[in-house]
């Protein structure tokens, strides 16, 4: 407001109250319950249903956003849908939506989007943005935790770009980066698991089988979203978010099973 006077500060200041919380919150998840790689939809739901649970919840991003295709739906066209039940995360969320046909919802995706990621850091998930993932750190045949570096090494000339990642251990991995399944792609690479690749188009078949699939496919490693669509060789969903949703939901269902054995 008009008059209104700023506290007093310096610009160390303002330097010093990032780095020190931002080194302060990474300190503290070297070690976590959970970390999920990927802040799309599916990836942001597990961590959110994970971290309202009192888990330990860190997700990796590779982009300076998060929320992947759930900000811009559909060929750059910024409405998603979502198909019966998946609305009742809509309603959880307090996301707005109309019903276009009978079963078939539509919302503004900036708006459903922003929603989930509140959901996500109210409940406590914690983030890096601008990270990416390289590699699993695996031991005695269980996936262990993840090594990571900055999104913008991969951007240096290959004579510089001699800079080490680091690790970061967790109980369980879910991997949510979409169809490119980043991660059980790097178990594939070792010849510990084979992925089918993702099919063709069918929306009807592949929510539903996008969910059933949803779970642990080598120990210590959960896929979640079209992951699970690339390592199964189901059909790909297009531009409707429900299977999303409910595969994030599912995700954190079989981690809060498995995190039983830690106890």
């Amino acid at each position: 407001m008009e008059g209104e006077i700023f506290a007093k500060t310096t610009e160390k200041d303002v330097t010093s109250a990032i780095v020190k919380s931002f080194h302060s919150m990474l300190i503290e998840y070297t070690d976590s319950d959970v970390i999920v790689v990927g802040g799309g939809p599916s990836g942001l739901m597990a961590a959110r249903e994970l971290a309202k649970v009192g888990k330990k919840v860190l997700v990796i991003e590779r982009n300076n956003y998060l929320g992947g295709g759930f900000w811009i739906g559909g060929y750059l066209m910024n409405k998603i849908t979502v198909r019966a039940p998946a609305e009742k995360v809509l309603d959880e969320l307090l996301i707005p939506y109309q019903e276009y046909t009978k079963g078939l919802y539509v919302t503004d995706g900036p708006h459903a989007c922003s929603k989930l990621i509140a959901a996500a850091c109210e409940a406590g998930a914690k983030f890096l943005n601008m990270t990416t993932f390289e590699d699993l750190i695996i031991k005695e045949r269980r996936v262990s935790g993840v090594v990571i570096n900055w999104t913008p090494v991969q951007a240096l000339p290959r004579q510089i770009t001699c800079v080490d990642p680091i690790a970061l251990e967790s109980k369980l991995i879910i991997d949510a980066t979409g169809h490119d399944a980043f991660v059980a792609k790097k178990l594939e690479e070792r010849g510990l698991l084979k992925t089918r690749g993702y099919g063709s188009m069918w929306v009807e078949e592949s929510e539903d089988a996008v969910v059933n699939h949803t779970g642990e496919v080598f120990s210590g490693l959960i896929v979640t979203g079209m992951a699970v669509t690339t390592v199964f060789g189901l059909p790909r969903m297009g531009p409707t978010f429900g299977g999303m949703l409910l595969s994030g939901k599912r995700a954190a269902e079989v981690a809060l099973e498995k995190l039983k054995g830690f106890e």
